[in-house]
């Protein structure tokens, strides 16, 4: 997956600016910035929830923008999204939720028939089977961001991206989540691009990194050599570790 100067602003507030990267197989790769940096903006560019200025996206081999949008929601089927509010449905229970996905992309026979296989795959995955019947406001917010990810998984995705998968959770909780995000990545072999500004996080999870910085892709490189780096715009986020 590539994303070749990218450009997307908000009236004449330049977000993302010539920003590129690529993305390879079996990675997990973390955009790391500042807050307001365009992280969130960048990973809903790649899946078109918005649209960018300028620039090409190429996403499994396909360049979105030539996509019509039967063609996008089929794309968008192997590329996983976990929303860092989660984005559970209150009104239903665990099961229903990862049963929608399921019905927006499979036939009702293939439900019929693989629909409970797969809610209890993907539970599984997550640690989670037991909460198959339980509601969203029954659960923790750990076990929230578990049931959310295990609504990512169901379809299989070979791309996932993460925004800010660990924010609001406490130390412990967030070590367990990133140690299952390279679960995923081992079982599915799938690649990942992660949002996030948690260095626990991005020190475990992490085979690259890109700084985010002034709109463009500053630095990009593995967590250690980018520690080492003298220059200051990137140094300051690695102050105190």
């Amino acid at each position: 997956m590539g994303l070749v100067g990218g450009i997307q602003s908000f009236g004449k507030n330049h977000v993302l600016n010539d920003f590129s990267l690529s993305l390879r197989e079996e990675e997990n790769l973390v955009i790391l910035g500042k807050s307001g940096s365009g992280k969130s903006v960048l990973i809903k560019c790649i899946i078109r929830l918005i649209e960018p200025d300028a620039g090409k996206i190429v996403v499994l081999g396909k360049d979105i923008s030539d996509l019509d949008q039967d063609e996008m929601d089929l794309l968008r089927k192997d590329v996983g999204f976990l929303f860092q509010s989660n984005a559970l449905y209150d009104s239903m229970t665990v099961r229903q939720n990862l049963e929608f996905p399921l019905r927006r992309h499979w036939t009702e026979e293939e439900r019929k028939e693989r629909a409970e296989e797969a809610v209890k795959e993907a539970l599984e995955d997550v640690g989670l089977a037991h909460t198959i019947d339980m509601m969203p406001a029954e659960l923790s917010g750990g076990m929230r961001k578990r049931i959310a990810l295990a609504r990512t998984l169901i379809l299989k995705p070979k791309v996932i991206l993460y925004d800010e998968p660990t924010t609001g959770l406490d130390p412990i909780t967030g070590r367990e989540i990133s140690e299952l995000i390279l679960k995923i990545q081992k079982k599915y072999k799938s690649s990942a691009i992660i949002i996030s500004h948690d260095m626990n996080c991005i020190k475990l999870t992490a085979n690259r990194i890109i700084m985010l910085i002034d709109g463009k892709n500053y630095a990009c490189d593995t967590f250690e050599k980018l520690t080492r780096l003298e220059d200051p715009k990137v140094s300051e986020f690695f102050e105190g570790l």
